[in-house]
């Protein structure tokens, strides 16, 4: 497929070239993405940087007119985001130019990605296919309600770096598949919060900087309320600052916790699969799932 992608894109008059995205300064990129109004910071453009690959579009004095960034899980898992076209782009064939030349470049079809409403049609066209939708909870936090009470025998506390392979184990099967290198980069940028019974690690969630304030994500539980217990003092330490969780629960006890903590439903976006392997973990078999997203991009 790579042999037979178009290294340049005519746009009207002027000509787009590929460049690898690793090779653009970084002030370039988080232009290109405050352009269309995203909220990543230039630390956040580093941190997708530092763990992913992709490519931009550049026009022929060197501006960067579109991204698409592909973050690998293992050898054959993969997410896709940061598929940004700038207004003078869009709808014009650029995206699809760059998506197509990261499916080449990722080399598998088990992708999951998730999408705003303007890129829906276009991913349709290459062969995804929508499984849920993702709420884009945001807002300034207020006191929270009360968690549940700890049951006999379970603590909550800060994680340290002893509890990662723990951390790992209940993750790979929520989120589909062991991400290890993206855990440990997100552990060390995070404050995380788990809850144990005995050696049983039953939950847990991370927090970071990220946009206007903090994101919570991800948060990985079994039932709604243990991720109520795991997300709550993330809520408690941000009162009063802004505080962003996306999750693909709208209804039920953990839900209607977020929302009443002040992150009300911002936007939605859908995800997306290249094929069902691709699909996060149902919990079917007593497994944890994914109630708080890392990001969109990296899901």
């Amino acid at each position: 497929m790579d042999s037979e992608l178009l290294r340049t894109l005519n746009v009207d008059n002027f000509e787009m070239r590929f460049a690898d995205v690793a090779n653009v300064e970084l002030s370039q990129l988080h232009a290109l993405s405050i352009s269309v109004g995203w909220p990543h910071r230039a630390a956040d453009w580093q941190h997708l940087l530092d763990i992913g690959k992709g490519f931009v579009a550049l026009d022929e004095i060197g501006r960067v007119g579109a991204s698409a960034m592909w973050f690998p899980h293992g050898p054959s898992f993969a997410t896709f985001g940061m598929l940004i076209t700038s207004p003078r782009l869009q709808a014009r064939g650029a995206a699809k130019w760059l998506m197509q030349r990261i499916m080449a470049d990722c080399g598998h079809d088990c992708i999951r990605l998730n999408s705003t409403r303007e890129a829906r049609r276009l991913y349709f066209s290459l062969g995804f296919k929508p499984k849920r939708t993702v709420y884009q909870c945001q807002g300034t936090a207020v006191t929270p309600a009360a968690p549940p009470p700890l049951e006999e025998g379970t603590v909550l506390r800060r994680l340290d770096p002893s509890d990662l392979d723990t951390l790992i184990a209940l993750d790979a099967p929520a989120f589909g598949i062991d991400r290890r290198a993206h855990l440990l980069r997100l552990f060390g940028s995070s404050v995380c919060y788990g809850l144990y019974n005995g050696d049983v690690l039953r939950a847990y969630s991370m927090r970071r900087r990220f946009g206007k304030g903090f994101v919570v994500g991800p948060v990985i539980a079994r039932n709604d309320e243990d991720a109520i217990r795991v997300t709550h003092p993330h809520v408690t330490a941000h009162i009063d600052g802004f505080l962003r969780l996306d999750t693909h629960f709208e209804a039920g006890p953990f839900a209607s916790f977020i929302q009443q903590s002040g992150l009300a439903v911002f936007d939605t976006v859908t995800t997306m699969v290249k094929q069902e392997g691709a699909s996060y973990g149902t919990g079917e078999d007593g497994d944890a799932v994914v109630y708080g997203m890392v990001s969109q991009s990296l899901g």
